[in-house]
């Protein structure tokens, strides 16, 4: 693991592959880091297959730093990612992700298209009551225990523990913030997840989906998925009508299943256990696009 500074911001990331070789940026879901089962195997393929990969913790994750600025947290996020791909030289690049690294990729490519030269999404994010969770965990909890403990019960939020523990310089930044300040952070960034009529993607409007000129792949979401639900997915897919929509190589019910399994802690952590499946059908249409 390496660190390095993007805009004032620490970021902890590893590169797999030869230097040189045609880059790739993986992106994970939720607060989850670049150790998340499933992202460095899939890192390690694309590496095989003669690609130089970087996976690496964002902005409020990890080992990576605290960072409250932004409209939103995946546009702070986004902003690290372009900064992160810029500073190595990786670009113009495949950006690819999944739940929340499909909406930071999305957000990546669309401010800084020329350092993107495909782009691949999956599990992408959408509909109100996946908004509404999403804006419940990330913001809602931390802030209402901001409001009845101070900073010190942040320490205790859900959301937060894995960056934490891996991170304690981010208990240090965290009890340094005032506490309605905070509130404040967090009020905003739950409005980047109210539904909109005209957008699927917090933080994504139709003129961003327009600077989406690269060839973009983007995988169905499962009809039994209310985290990230089809409908989204064929909307991103009409707003990027040059996209290619492809199924995914696994069942519909996999983030049900995979979700219901990380829960209840028999097998560990597994929600992105299949993602290297994804890594053939993606170097495919690198290939061809």
């Amino acid at each position: 693991m390496e660190r390095m500074d993007v805009n004032g911001v620490g970021i902890a990331y590893e590169l797999f592959g030869k230097e040189g070789d045609p880059g790739i940026a993986l992106t994970p879901g939720g607060r989850f880091t670049m150790d998340v089962p499933g992202l460095r195997e899939m890192a390690e393929m694309f590496a095989e297959a003669g690609r130089r990969v970087v996976i690496y913790d964002r902005p409020n994750c990890g080992y990576s730093d605290t960072c409250l600025t932004g409209e939103g947290e995946s546009e702070n996020q986004a902003a690290a990612l372009a900064g992160l791909i810029r500073n190595l030289d990786l670009g113009p690049c495949v950006i690819a992700g999944g739940s929340g690294g499909s909406r930071v990729s999305m957000l990546a490519a669309s401010r800084n298209p020329d350092i993107c030269s495909h782009l691949a999404l999956w599990w992408i994010s959408g509909d109100p009551i996946g908004l509404m969770q999403l804006a419940t965990y990330y913001c809602g909890e931390a802030a209402t225990l901001a409001s009845k403990g101070g900073m010190e019960a942040v320490l205790e939020a859900t959301s937060w523990a894995e960056h934490l523990a891996k991170n304690p310089e981010a208990k240090d930044a965290l009890r340094a913030m005032d506490p309605a300040r905070f509130i404040e952070v967090m009020q905003r960034w739950a409005c980047a997840y109210v539904p909109s009529d005209i957008s699927p993607v917090p933080g994504m409007m139709p003129r961003d989906f327009a600077r989406l000129t690269m060839p973009t792949l983007v995988f169905r979401s499962g009809v039994s998925d209310l985290s990230h639900t089809r409908a989204t997915s064929e909307w991103v897919h009409r707003l990027v009508p040059h996209s290619v929509m492809l199924d995914p190589p696994w069942n519909d019910d996999e983030w049900n299943y995979r979700s219901g399994e990380t829960a209840s802690g028999d097998a560990g952590h597994t929600l992105f256990r299949s993602w290297p499946k994804l890594t053939p059908v993606i170097l495919d249409f690198i290939k061809n696009n």
